[in-house]
């Protein structure tokens, strides 16, 4: 019975430390957001240790290194990217419009955070190969989503959707470059401006395998 007793109680604590790590990592993850925000994409881990109130000894106690905690704001940005683009979809019927919304939500969730941004994609702190590119698995998630709007618009049409995939993660390229010229080139034209560009040019191609629906004939109507 005592031995039962000890083992529910270190399970307890054990199940206690697990909160409070995750916990901890979370709050580091916020503060190296904030000092992403406060110094800029080249910010360095005194900056993030002292955002957070602490040491950097106290943030290699959470993180292994830096590699890690940079894939942890990585894993963070593509969770909240990811629903803003799963949300954006579902305020239009039409593929052109869903396209629209994906569009403009990407480039306003760059803009609402460039330096952010910046830091995702130019791998700062990653000193060591890790088990998966973020920035790579990043533009996989958001091109999987995309692939599945435009392989529903296919069905729809009565078309072959095999042809999702490629044309999915095709537009995030375009998108993501487009992008990240507008940044480097400190923003040269509107947003909206940009969206409505990008998204001509998208759907340009999309409609050729996503014809408009036509209107049933005088015959097909008896």
């Amino acid at each position: 019975m005592k031995d039962g007793a000890s083992s529910r109680r270190r399970d307890r604590r054990d199940s206690r430390w697990d909160e409070h790590r995750r916990a901890r990592r979370e709050q580091l993850v916020d503060a190296t957001v904030a000092a992403v925000g406060r110094y800029g994409a080249g910010v360095g881990m005194e900056e993030i240790a002292a955002e957070a109130g602490t040491s950097k000894t106290v943030v290699y106690r959470h993180f292994t290194d830096r590699s890690e905690l940079y894939v942890a704001v990585c894993n963070r940005v593509a969770a909240q990217l990811t629903e803003r683009l799963r949300a954006a979809t579902t305020t239009s019927d039409s593929p052109r419009g869903m396209v629209a919304a994906a569009v403009e939500t990407y480039l306003a969730f760059l803009e609402a955070d460039p330096e952010l941004y910046r830091f995702v994609v130019a791998h700062p702190f990653l000193d060591r190969p890790v088990d998966a590119d973020p920035v790579r698995t990043l533009s996989d998630l958001v091109g999987d989503q995309a692939a599945a709007l435009v392989a529903a618009a296919l069905e729809q049409a009565g078309r072959d959707p095999a042809s999702a995939a490629p044309w999915g993660h095709g537009l995030v390229g375009l998108v993501r470059a487009a992008a990240d010229w507008w940044l480097r080139a400190e923003r040269p034209m509107p947003r909206a401006d940009l969206a409505a560009h990008l998204t001509e040019l998208a759907w340009t191609g999309l409609h050729g395998l996503v014809p408009a629906p036509t209107a049933p004939s005088p015959e097909e109507k008896k």
